[in-house]
């Protein structure tokens, strides 16, 4: 439910959006008012996963797009659409993940493992991209995982995803997985005491999350363990009608959306860097496109990091 003062941003970004030619974009973890389609009455264009915004970014036909996320998304939007210039409505908002590794980290891990491939995910800014060999999200990482030429990966920088995966990696490739100790600030926090009640309902647990919960979880229940889409899907063919969700709190806005008839109840851990992207926000970015105050708003990368940078994210979207 929408406020009369978000209402009338909304109204505004809408009319900017048209007068400028903006394409809008917006990650499942914005709040709801910046998530919803325009069709349905809110303000974006495309709402998806980090996949599904490259996807949509490299193949958008737009004049410009205006980012909801955080950098590391709209530089990844940046890397794989030259053509449109990339503007962020929150051009600080980090990511706790991206922080915890940098392109120096990255060369003294392949000085300490010589010859090993580094795959990398998405939640890296293009600086740390320009040191991977392949990106991954959490959508293809197994994948690209088992289609690796080598006994052994260095994985970065989710560590808890990195357990995760390992543990499914070796299982059915015996490879082994070489982790560096990332963590996002959202997902490190769910633990087992926060789900507890309601033993009927399934669990739906990101690969983000602690190694510990996930078996501890999926020993007490049903449920899934994977990629926001993978959730999304397993919601949809479910028949269960409860479900307990261990990612950020307004993907249960996502989901409740696509399932009107289930119910979802969630420890409500927001991830502060999504948040930092407002309506006003938007409104302000807007009204700066195409005025001497844009560059503020515009995402730029240099040519050659983009050169590097663009390499393991083109040789990911091979996997989609």
């Amino acid at each position: 439910m929408v406020s009369p003062e978000q209402s009338l941003l909304i109204e505004k970004i809408k009319q900017l959006k048209k007068e400028k030619n903006v394409t809008l974009l917006a990650h499942y973890y914005m709040p709801p008012a910046i998530q919803l389609l325009e069709k349905d009455g809110g303000i974006a264009d495309f709402t998806g996963d980090s996949l599904g915004l490259s996807l949509f970014a490299r193949d958008a036909k737009a004049e410009r797009i205006l980012f909801c996320g955080v950098r590391f998304m709209a530089e990844t939007a940046a890397l794989l659409n030259p053509n449109a210039p990339i503007f962020m409505a929150a051009p600080e908002a980090g990511c706790s993940l991206a922080s915890s590794i940098t392109a120096e980290d990255v060369r003294q891990l392949k000085a300490q493992y010589p010859g090993v491939p580094v795959m990398g995910y998405i939640n890296t800014y293009a600086e740390t991209k320009c040191e991977l060999d392949i990106c991954c999200t959490s959508r293809n990482a197994l994948e690209i995982a088992r289609s690796i030429p080598s006994d052994k990966i260095i994985f970065v920088p989710d560590y808890y995803m990195g357990q995760n995966l390992a543990e499914v990696i070796k299982r059915e490739t015996g490879k082994e997985l070489i982790l560096w100790k990332g963590t996002c600030e959202v997902h490190e926090q769910f633990k087992n005491e926060m789900f507890t009640s309601d033993p009927e309902a399934d669990i739906l647990l990101h690969w983000e999350v602690p190694n510990q919960l996930v078996k501890e979880q999926l020993d007490a229940r049903k449920g899934v363990l994977g990629s926001t889409n993978d959730i999304l899907s397993y919601v949809k063919r479910s028949k269960s009608e409860k479900f307990l969700l261990a990612s950020e709190c307004d993907l249960a806005f996502t989901l409740k959306a696509a399932n009107p008839d289930k119910e979802f109840l969630t420890p409500c851990v927001h991830c502060k860097y999504m948040k930092e992207t407002t309506l006003l926000g938007i409104v302000n970015a807007l009204n700066a496109i195409g005025s001497d105050e844009e560059q503020a708003f515009l995402i730029q990368l240099d040519e050659a990091t983009r050169e590097r940078a663009i390499k393991p994210v083109e040789r990911m979207l091979e996997f989609v």
